[in-house]
């Protein structure tokens, strides 16, 4: 995925304790890692999200991936649609994974469409009734559809105009970069700004025309509709509009983050640079339905409420901690997390809930990491997991490979166990930004009795390797 050209290589540089803790990690890989592979971005990417899957092989199934490249102006932000090959679970060779180079691409991850973005791509979000349309939130007060198989293919063509996109979502009254969010149910629309706004659409009635036309009747990629958003007050004339359904008003601050509860679409949350955590109805007004005041002593940057249960949220701060809330202790807007989770030593920037068991989430930050947690060993003995007395409470594994803060990362809802995550590297690798798609070793998270009973169907061949060495 990388463009020759387009960087430097950066010069070599005495190994830090830093520099150190990687290679170590990176010796670890065939031991801890059932699947992992490294890409070099040109330039770094603050979103990465699953799509549809295409295809499904052999050994491995081929999966859509959204990416994005945020540059340093001398050339367009895109919006990168890439096809990812997943390598099937125990069918990676150990010597395949834990031999790559920082600075090449990855020969798993093939770019298939660039679309010129109007600014740089804050968040992706891909809507689940619609595997083609994904939003976009950039440094202006409004949302960008788009239909992206509709879209046209820019290519390496970085001197074309902006691509066109398919609705432009209005209502933010000021930059709106980073809170969003689309629900599984129907075809809506969150968003949070610096307005200290939280504004929801509905784009049901819009969907099915994107693929063809835009409102306008002229086709998508077509030269007229290669328009350009030069400020946040600049819109793109020829795109369609839409309105918000409702404005919701609670915070005082940037909202950073929302997410819609999973069993409903007229409940969502919300944080942001106030440290409040809100939960509204839409149902019941416009007003918060329940508000916790300081959920965190700092900004609050992230949040996602569990697909496996109604009652449980996740919320993680610039004070470096993780939160867990039921909220069913927060009648009223008062009461407390269940759990704080510090083991992050900067501040978290994402948090999300794993497809694929219910206690477990995710979490990264600023300090490189991504941390797996399993609430439900809060309290156990940990002599079965880390089998480290530094171990925090809930912590079962670390994802130490990346060399600079990691910005987004997203649990593959298909693929189980299976994470992408992007870190922004300019001052480390090439000067641009880095991919990973892992998975960790099934011996790691699956419970300790089931891995036992497996490691004894195999205890003769163990012990006769053992007995010849």
């Amino acid at each position: 995925m990388v463009v020759k050209g387009r960087r430097k290589k950066s010069a070599s540089r005495p190994l830090t304790e830093e520099d150190e803790g990687y290679l170590k990690w990176k010796a670890r890989i065939p031991l801890i890692y059932d699947w992992f592979t490294n890409a070099n971005l040109s330039w770094p990417s603050l979103s990465c999200r699953w799509g549809q899957q295409l295809e499904e092989k052999a050994y491995k199934n081929i999966q859509r991936l959204y990416l994005s490249e945020r540059t340093d102006g001398t050339y367009p932000n895109t919006l990168v649609i890439a096809n990812c090959e997943v390598v099937k679970p125990r069918t990676a060779a150990a010597e395949h994974i834990s031999v790559f180079d920082e600075e090449s691409q990855s020969p798993y991850v093939k770019k298939i469409k660039t679309i010129i973005h109007p600014g740089e791509v804050n968040r992706i979000r891909e809507l689940p009734q619609n595997s083609n349309i994904v939003a976009t939130h950039t440094d202006s007060p409004e949302v960008l559809i788009w239909d992206v198989d509709a879209q046209s293919d820019c290519g390496d063509d970085l001197g074309a105009a902006d691509s066109h996109p398919n609705l432009i979502l209005t209502g933010h009254q000021s930059n709106a970069e980073y809170a969003l969010a689309m629900c599984n149910y129907e075809a809506l629309v969150l968003s949070g700004g610096r307005d200290n706004l939280v504004v929801l659409w509905c784009i049901h009635d819009h969907v099915s025309s994107l693929a063809n036309t835009t409102s306008l009747g002229v086709p998508i990629g077509s030269p007229s509709c290669m328009q350009s958003m030069n400020t946040s007050e600049d819109k793109i004339s020829d795109s369609p509009t839409v309105a918000p359904r409702s404005i919701f008003h609670g915070h005082k601050d940037t909202v950073e983050d929302v997410q819609f509860c999973h069993f409903s679409p007229q409940e969502f949350c919300s944080v942001g640079d106030d440290s409040c955590l809100i939960l509204w109805d839409a149902r019941a007004g416009r007003s918060p339905a329940l508000k916790v005041e300081k959920a965190h002593d700092g900004d609050i940057n992230c949040v996602d409420w569990s697909p496996h249960d109604e009652n449980f949220l996740l919320t993680g701060s610039a004070d470096s901690s993780v939160k867990m809330f039921d909220r069913r202790n927060l009648t009223g807007g008062a009461g407390s997390s269940l759990h704080t989770f510090r083991h992050h030593k900067a501040a978290v920037l994402c948090v999300q809930w794993s497809p694929d068991k219910s206690s477990v989430f995710g979490s990264a930050g600023e300090d490189n990491l991504i941390n797996i947690w399993d609430y439900e060993k809060v309290g156990a003995s940990y002599e079965h997991f880390m089998r480290t007395p530094t171990a925090p409470p809930g912590l079962f594994f670390q994802h130490a490979g990346h060399r600079d803060k990691v910005v987004d990362f997203h649990w593959n809802a298909t693929e189980p166990w299976t994470i992408a995550s992007v870190s922004d590297d300019c001052a480390r690798v090439n000067g641009g930004g880095t991919l990973q798609v892992w998975r960790m070793s099934d011996l790691i998270h699956r419970h300790e009795d089931e891995v036992l009973a497996e490691l004894e169907m195999f205890q003769d061949q163990i012990f006769c390797c053992s007995h010849k060495n």
